[in-house]
C-alpha cells in the first residue's frame, strides 16, 4: 500500500505501521517485530481487561472507585476529577474531563484487587496471551507497555471483531460516557465536547484531531507520546498501529492525519 510509505518521511528515526482488517492482514511498512514504547496506547490493552474483568463478574462498572463519589465508569472515562499524574482531585466525579494517567492507574487497581493477582499478571492472562500477544508492560497500567506494532495491529482487529468480550460489551466501551463534557485532548488543546469512552478516546466531531478527516466519527483508539497510535474505524472495517522511536510533538498534526486519510482513500 503506497499510503503507508508516508512513514519514511516522518522525523522519526524508525517507524512501523500496520493496516488490518477483520480477516486479517492488509499492508504493513516498517519493521513489524521490532519493539516500540506504547506509551498512552496501553491503556487500550488495559481498558479491555477491565472490561474482561466485567464479564468474569469481578468487578463492576458502576463499583466506588477512586475519588469520593467516583466509580470504576469514571475512572475510565477520564471523570472521576484526578488530575493528569498526581492523585490530587480537581473537579467533583462526572462533571469535567480530565485526562489521567492517575485515574486508569486507579481502574487497573480495582482489577487487580479484584483478581488477587498483580495486574501485569491479569493483563498477561486476560488479554495478551490469549490474543498471541509478546508484548510486555512494565510498570504503569496506564503507559507501560512495550512490543512490535504486529502486536499492536493484533489488538487493533480484536477490537474490530472482539473475541475476549460480548460485541455488546465492547460497543458500550466505545460510545461516549458521560456525554456533553469538555476538555483537552493532549497536542490538541480543548475539545467541547471532549468525548470518551470507557478507556477509548472517541473522534467524534473533534477538530483537530490526531485521525483524518475521512474517518467515520465511529473512529476509537488512542495514541501516545513515544508517537505511538492506534485507530479503529467500524465503519472503514480497519484498524492502523503505528510505533515510532520519536516522541510525539507539533509534527503528528500534520502526518498522522495525512496518512490516515491516505490509507482510507487508498482503500
Amino acid at each position: 500500500m503506497d499510503a503507508l510509505r508516508q512513514i519514511d518521511s516522518w522525523p522519526s528515526a524508525t517507524a512501523a505501521v500496520a493496516l488490518v482488517s477483520a480477516g486479517g492482514a492488509v499492508a504493513a511498512h516498517g519493521p513489524q517485530e521490532q519493539a516500540f514504547r506504547w506509551t498512552s496506547v496501553t491503556k487500550l490493552a488495559t481498558a479491555l481487561a477491565t472490561l474482561v474483568a466485567v464479564e468474569e463478574g469481578s468487578v463492576d462498572l458502576d463499583q466506588p472507585a477512586g475519588p469520593a463519589g467516583a466509580t470504576l465508569r469514571h475512572l475510565l472515562a477520564h471523570t472521576a476529577g484526578y488530575s493528569f499524574d498526581e492523585a490530587t482531585v480537581l473537579a467533583p466525579p462526572g462533571t469535567r474531563r480530565i485526562y489521567s494517567n492517575v485515574g486508569i492507574e486507579a481502574a487497573a487497581a480495582v482489577v487487580e484487587e479484584a483478581a488477587g493477582m498483580p495486574f501485569a499478571d491479569y493483563l498477561r492472562a486476560a488479554v495478551l496471551d490469549p490474543l498471541g500477544l509478546r508484548a510486555e508492560l512494565r510498570g504503569s497500567p496506564a503507559h507501560g507497555l512495550s512490543g512490535p506494532v504486529s502486536d499492536l495491529a493484533l489488538l487493533g482487529r480484536e477490537l474490530l471483531v472482539p473475541t475476549l468480550v460480548a460485541r455488546e460489551t465492547l460497543d458500550e466501551a466505545t460510545v461516549v460516557a458521560f456525554p456533553g463534557l469538555s476538555g483537552v485532548l493532549p497536542l490538541f488543546g480543548r475539545q467541547e465536547p471532549c468525548d470518551w469512552g470507557l478507556g477509548f478516546e472517541l473522534r467524534a466531531g473533534k477538530s483537530p484531531h490526531w485521525t483524518g478527516t475521512r474517518n467515520s466519527p465511529r473512529t476509537f483508539g488512542h495514541f501516545g507520546g513515544s508517537g505511538s497510535f492506534l485507530w479503529v474505524d467500524p465503519e472503514a472495517g480497519v484498524a492502523l498501529a503505528c510505533l515510532t522511536d520519536l516522541d510525539a510533538g507539533p509534527w503528528i498534526r500534520e502526518a498522522w492525519p495525512a496518512l490516515a486519510d491516505a490509507v482510507l482513500a487508498e482503500l
